[in-house]
Order: C-alpha cells, then structure tokens, then sequence
C-alpha cells in the first residue's frame, strides 16, 4: 500500500505536506514548553507554514516547471515574505 501512496512524486509531496501539517499542530497544543520554548516552536511553526506554501505553488501550481523568471519570482516571494514575518513575530 505505501507503495501505491508513493508512485508519483505529486503523492509523496502531499504525504510530506501532512505530515509537516501534524509536526505543526503537535508544537502548537503543546502548551507546556515555557516562554522560550513557545517563541521557538512558533518560529518553527512559521517555517513549516512557508515550506508547506513552497511545496504547494511548486508541484500542485506546476512552477517547478514554469519559466525560471516566475519560478524565480515566486522562491523569492517565499523567501522574504518568510524572513519577514518571522523577524516581525521575533521583534514584537
């Protein structure tokens, strides 16, 4: 059967994206960590986020295969929007 669920590339991004969905919610509930450890697993947490939008627009949007000026544009996108919003979460 893992087989079967693993054939095609598009098939293992998509079990890569669900897992990376459990990884998230398992140190979101996790209320315990302290404030340090809260901070980092948000952090850890923004990262996914953006390495889950990367995967999506790449093999479900086709942009791994777009012309290298789009693709380009969108790692961009992914890059600083990410680096961003985490040194905003970090200074506030």
């Amino acid at each position: 059967m893992t087989q079967e669920l693993i054939r095609t590339r598009t098939n293992l991004v998509w079990l890569i994206l669900v897992g990376a969905t459990l990884v998230s919610w398992g140190l979101g509930s996790e209320h315990d960590l302290g404030q340090s450890g809260q901070h980092l697993a948000s952090v850890v947490i923004l990262l996914i986020a953006f390495l889950k939008i990367r995967y999506i627009g790449l093999y479900f949007m086709e942009l791994k295969d777009a012309p290298i000026l789009l693709r380009g544009a969108f790692e961009a996108y992914c890059v600083v929007v990410c680096a961003m919003t985490v040194i905003m979460f970090l200074v506030a």
